[in-house]
């Protein structure tokens, strides 16, 4: 049975998050709330992990969740219900491809897709800022403000911030570069 609700599960998530692998983080952060399957930092885990394979996040992410649930045949289940409706979507577009290129509602529709996919991306980026960049549990615990911020992940985001977007030199490295020094970084500090 779990089996088919992790398929149903992320079948809706393919069926619906239009953008993208950020697009289903918000959809995660749903099946975390109503099945317990993992908590909001496994979420932060999840997306780290998704994002330093190869392959596509929304795909890692549904492989990484059926795993961590269900071992191996939970891999597979969430993967192939990640993936089906876009196979079906595709077939369909395929069949009607002449007629479906100059409808104007489907232009339309696609035309207000875009800042739905923008606003899942953005929330996803939100949720995403606070679990890696704030320590929320801890300040309510001690209710002391400076708890708040999680100060040695916060330089980390700003030093690759940084070097990703104005030093000359390594604003054009691959990502990769980044990912795995983000790593030695992690192991060594954190």
């Amino acid at each position: 049975m779990i089996l088919l609700r992790l398929w149903w599960e992320f079948f809706k998530i393919g069926l619906f998050s239009v953008g993208g692998g950020m697009a289903t983080l918000p959809f995660l952060y749903d099946i975390a709330d109503r099945t317990a399957w993992f908590t909001y930092d496994q979420i932060a885990d999840m997306l780290a992990v998704s994002e330093s394979t190869p392959g596509p996040i929304g795909i890692n992410m549904a492989t990484y969740t059926g795993f961590t649930t269900a071992g191996i045949p939970g891999s597979i289940a969430a993967t192939l219900g990640i993936i089906t409706p876009g196979i079906i979507i595709v077939l369909l577009i395929v069949a009607v491809l002449d007629r479906f290129r100059r409808n104007r509602y489907v232009e339309a529709a696609f035309y207000g897709l875009r800042p739905a996919s923008t606003g899942l991306i953005a929330a996803a980026g939100v949720l995403v800022v606070g679990i890696s960049l704030l320590n929320v549990d801890v300040f309510r615990e001690t209710g002391n403000f400076a708890d708040v911020f999680n100060i040695k992940a916060i330089i980390l985001a700003a030093l690759l911030l940084y070097f990703t977007r104005w030093c000359k030199p390594t604003k054009k490295l691959h990502p990769i570069v980044f990912i795995a020094a983000s790593a030695v970084v992690g192991i060594l500090v954190f």
